[in-house]
This record gives structure tokens, C-alpha cells and sequence, in this order.
């Protein structure tokens, strides 16, 4: 039933990218794997990756233990050589899980904001959050404006930036924290806008490193209501000024912290050469998804209002609905349900088959083709699953900054984030000017691939041409100063700061993104399959280069902000 019903809906949303997806079930038989990379092996690997048991797979549950646990268990079969702690796959993470008392309030003006209804507390950055008992708001202007806001006023406050002034401004989130970074706190409106499929988030804990207690303090990061702001600011924000100053602050934050075990596989594939085996090629991807959505929501009805209303899913997550739109969601809707009574299903997993099972598998897939090939590379492949990418990169720059091999015997990273999609029904991302993206049979996103070692670039290039891959190229959010900043967002960033040349593989964005639609049953496994057999070419050329790859870029600071 649910295997028709996934057709239909397809056939309904994108008529046109149809024939591009082979009708796939919701539950697939595994199959022995073989040593090539197929779509099949693809299929199978991630079938059990991406499964409801696995409960979204969130860094610092039992259920990314249980995740990890197969990709060991996976890499013990394949013979590679275990790389973690102790002698084992696995390298351990002091990650701590930090939950608000639900009894936390704001004071100003005589009025209590309450947690959760009136403002949210998210945690940004590896310091532990400054503290914004004492301190006043400050009105910062339009979130699309901060760069005219002066640096000197922010200073100890709490920064309340109003609502962009277009839908479509340009937000970097990255560059906002990294210029106000001695504000007491930074803080956006507009919660009472976000949809209630999404609120269930923000109740979520936070999580951090145990030592970070003793590092740098980093604003803390809210979100309100807009009538929140007011009360902050004193003032309404139609007619607030930027620098408008409020009433001084009280708050009675509480939380609790506790461990959060967490863990990054680990292994390698010895290369061929005595002379080069002492150095690595990389190659690695997100072991962790979100978890779950709570409360559930009817998966077909969200896939449908995400298709029209937000085409790059939680990317777009504020994204209301235009009139237009709602009509056509409203059409759709009753249209499916007409045709299909009685199978909605209620969905809280968010699978995270494409992010980032895809890589996931693929890494596995490539480890499997190296180690079982009769002639290995000459340089070691090190393979790294990382953890709690979605929780701030906490995985990647966990390894990086206590790697298990000499961190200047890393000569490149490849990372593989999302590599499932990218057919035209797909919008992939936007342009730098903000015109939407869409995939096609042999797209492939590259980021970074030149922005450390022109040579590593150029490498890709040249292999996917000499080697007859066939993908296309693109560089779009590549771009500098790029306002999706998707450099910085994905575990390759933590290798880059330590002058690292790497690449960031991906199909891009769609509406599926972080969202309990992201299944198997989605996913291109003979797209998929052909960007993880470019990604082994490329490693096993990067590894038997006779020299290491030329750094032609300035080497960035290893603790400063990511810049695009």
C-alpha cells in the first residue's frame, strides 16, 4: 500500500522527476554486500542506517550508540585497523547534555517572559553561555542590517535584532556571532512564527564539551516572540530605534547537566608504500541525524506543504505560506487524501537518510571497495564517522583537535554530506543573489575544493574527466561571503582550520531536508553511487600522488570563526 501511495505522491508533487525514481518500499530485505560500489550495496546499507530503529540517530543517545555500534561492527568485518581509543574504532567524546528548568523566566519592565512560550535559550559555540542576569537590551535593527550596527554599544548587553527587512535578505548567522562576540547575548524574534512541527526543538537540551566550563564564555543565543522583544526593549519594535536601550534584566535560568556519551568510529586502511604509509587521505562523514519530531505530524501532508511552500525544507524553516501557495497545498491535499483515504501516517523519526546516512554508507561502501581491492594506495586511508555534526561539528573538531594519527600527516579531507538527491525535482540551494538551484542527473556540489590547495581542485577535475564520472560541477555555494555559508557548516570546515585541504561532496539541499520525510524510499542510490566511486577515485589519486598537495592559500586562524 504504502509503496503505491509513495508513487502517487511523487507523481503529484514533481510529475516531471517521476521517471527519475524507481518506485522503492518503505521496509528493504538486506543483501549480502559485494566488493564494487553499487546502488544496490547503497540500498541495503542504508535501508538499515536510516530504519525507525535507529530513532533519528541524535549525538549523545543511546540511539547514535546503537547507530555507531553497526558502523563498527562493519569496519571489524572489513579488517581495517581500529584507530580509536584504547586500541578500539571507537574515539569517545566528553559531550554533556544541558536541559533548561522549565521554570526559567526573563524580568524586565515589571513584565516575566516565561521559557519556551515567550523565548527560547539555543546554544552556540563550544564556551560555556555568558550569563544576561544584570545586563540591558540594546535594539540592533534589522537581522539583515547588523553590519550598521556599532560594535561598542553591544558590548555586555543583549542584542535584540528585529526581523529581516525581506523574507530573502542574506542572514549569516556565523558572521553576526563572530562580530558581537563581546555582546552578553544575542537575540532574533519571531517565535511565535515558527510552525509547531518545529517547537518540539527548541525544548530539546543543549550539548557541549565538559571541559569547555574552563574555556572562553560566548554570548548566549535566545529567540522571542516579538511582544517579548518589546518588553525587553521597553518599546515596540515598529517604533524602536537601533540603539534604543531597555530595562535592566533579570534572569533565572536553571539547567542541568549531565554526560551525553558520544562517540566517533575510527579506522584505517594501511597504504601500500613504506616511505608514504605515515601519511593519511581522509575521508569521512556525520554519523549523528536530529532525533525526533515531537509532537508527530502527518508525513504525507508535510512533504506536500514542503514541496510548495519550503523547497529546501528546514532551510527554510520560518518560511510562511503565501496565499498562492496555501491554495495549492490545500488542492494537493485534498486531492491525495480523495485518492487515498485512510493512509496518513503520523511521523516523529527524522531518519536522515540523505543527511547524513548517504555519507554514512558511503564511506563504508568505500572502505569496503579499498579493502578488498588487490592493489591498496600507496598513502593510509583514515576513515572517520564523526559525531554531533548537527550539534555544532562537535565530532570532527573533537578528532581534529586530539587526532589519533599526527594531525600533520592528514594531507586532504573528503567529506561526504548528503549525497542522495539532486534530480531536478530538487531545489539544491540558492545562488549567491538568491535565485533558487535546481539538481539534474549528474549534479554534484562542491565546496572548498580549491579554497586551501588549487591543486586538490583542479585533482577533482581532472579525475572525473580522465576517469569518464561524468558528473557536473557546482560551485555556486562555493561562493564567497555566500549567505547560506555552507563552508563552514559541515565537518570538513574543522580539518580546514588546521590547513587541511579538503572537499565537501554533496547533491544539495530539498525539501526533505531535516525533516521525518528524509527515508530511504527518496533516496537516487545510482546517483548516489556514482558520486561515492568518483569520491574513492579521487582519494586513491590523492594518495598516490608523489608529493603531498600543494597549499597555495593562507592557512587559517585554527581558533577563529569559519568565514566564507
Amino acid at each position: 500500500m504504502r509503496l503505491v501511495n509513495r508513487v502517487a505522491l511523487l507523481a503529484l508533487l514533481a510529475p516531471n522527476a517521476l521517471a527519475a525514481q524507481t518506485a522503492l518500499p518503505l521496509k528493504h530485505a538486506p543483501r549480502p554486500t559485494v566488493p564494487a560500489i553499487t546502488a544496490a550495496d547503497l540500498m541495503t546499507r542504508l535501508y538499515i542506517y536510516a530504519d525507525d530503529s535507529m530513532m533519528g540517530r541524535r549525538a549523545g543517545t543511546p540511539n547514535n550508540l546503537r547507530a555507531t555500534a553497526y558502523i563498527e561492527s562493519e569496519v571489524r568485518k572489513l579488517g581495517l585497523v581500529p584507530a580509536g581509543d584504547s586500541g578500539g574504532y571507537f574515539q569517545n567524546l566528553p559531550l554533556v547534555r544541558r536541559t533548561i528548568d522549565s521554570t526559567s523566566t526573563l524580568t524586565a519592565g515589571g513584565a516575566t517572559l516565561r521559557i519556551f512560550d515567550d523565548f527560547v535559550t539555543q546554544r552556540v559555540g563550544a564556551g560555556e553561555p555568558r550569563s544576561i542576569d544584570g545586563v540591558t537590551a540594546v535594539y540592533g535593527g534589522p537581522l539583515d542590517r547588523t553590519d550598521s550596527f556599532p560594535v561598542a554599544q553591544a558590548a555586555g548587553r543583549l542584542v535584540v535584532f528585529g526581523p529581516p527587512t525581506s523574507p530573502q535578505a542574506p542572514i549569516n548567522g556565523g558572521a553576526i556571532l563572530a562580530r558581537f562576540r563581546d555582546a552578553a547575548g544575542l537575540a532574533v524574534t519571531g517565535l511565535e512564527r515558527i510552525p509547531p512541527q518545529f517547537k518540539g526543538f527548541l525544548r530539546q537540551p543543549s550539548y557541549g564539551f565538559a571541559e569547555a566550563a574552563s574555556g572562553p564564555a560566548t554570548p548566549v543565543v535566545l529567540q522571542l516572540t516579538t511582544p517579548a522583544a518589546a518588553r525587553l526593549l521597553g518599546t515596540l519594535l515598529d517604533s524602536a530605534a537601533a540603539g534604543t536601550v531597555g530595562p535592566t534584566i533579570q534572569a533565572r535560568i536553571t539547567t542541568t547537566t549531565e554526560p551525553a556519551p558520544a562517540r566517533n568510529v575510527v579506522a584505517i586502511l594501511r597504504g601500500s608504500d613504506p616511505d608514504l604509509r605515515g601519511e593519511y587521505v581522509a575521508i569521512g562523514a556525520h554519523n549523528d541525524h536530529i532525533g525526533l519530531t515531537l509532537p508527530p505530524v502527518d508525513h504525507d501532508s508535510m512533504r506536500i506543504f514542503n514541496q510548495v511552500v519550503r523547497p529546501q525544507g528546514a532551510e527554510q524553516f520560518g518560511k510562511q505560506a503565501t496565499p498562492a501557495e496555501q491554495a495549492r497545498v490545500d488542492s494537493l491535499l485534498a486531492r491525495w487524501r480523495a485518492a487515498h483515504p485512510g493512509t496518513q501516517r503520523a511521523d516523529s523519526i527524522d531518519n536522515g537518510a540523505d543527511d547524513d546516512g548517504s555519507g554514512t554508507v558511503s564511506v563504508l561502501e568505500i572502505a569496503q571497495r579499498l579493502a578488498t581491492d588487490r592493489v591498496k594506495p600507496k598513502r593510509s586511508i583514515i576513515f572517520v564517522w564523526h559525531t554531533g555534526e548537527e550539534l555544532g561539528l562537535f565530532g570532527s573538531r573533537w578528532f581534529t583537535d586530539h587526532p589519533t594519527v599526527p594531525r600533520d600527516s592528514i594531507v586532504a579531507q573528503l567529506n561526504i554530506d548528503m549525497i542522495g538527491r539532486g534530480d531536478s525535482a530538487d531545489e539544491t540551494g540558492l545562488t549567491k543573489d538568491g535565485a533558487p538551484i535546481h539538481g539534474n542527473p549528474n549534479y554534484l556540489q562542491l565546496i572548498g575544493s580549491r579554497r586551501l590547495s588549487t591543486e586538490l581542485g583542479d585533482l577533482v577535475e581532472k579525475v572525473n574527466a580522465d576517469d569518464h564520472h561524468g558528473l557536473v560541477f557546482d560551485y555556486s555555494l562555493d561562493a564567497n561571503g555566500h549567505p547560506q555559508n555552507i563552508y563552514c557548516r559541515s565537518d570538513h570546515a574543522s580539518y580546514a582550520r588546521y590547513g587541511i585541504p579538503v572537499v565537501f561532496f554533496t547533491t544539495g539541499g530539498h525539501a526533505d531536508y531535516h525533516q521525518v520525510t528524509d527515508e530511504p524510499e527518496y533516496i537516487d542510490y545510482e546517483h548516489m553511487a556514482r558520486v561515492a566511486n568518483l569520491i574513492e577515485d579521487v582519494a586513491v589519486h590523492v594518495a598516490d600522488l608523489d608529493h603531498r598537495l600543494v597549499v597555495d592559500h593562507p592557512k587559517p586562524d585554527p581558533n577563529g570563526a569559519c568565514q566564507q
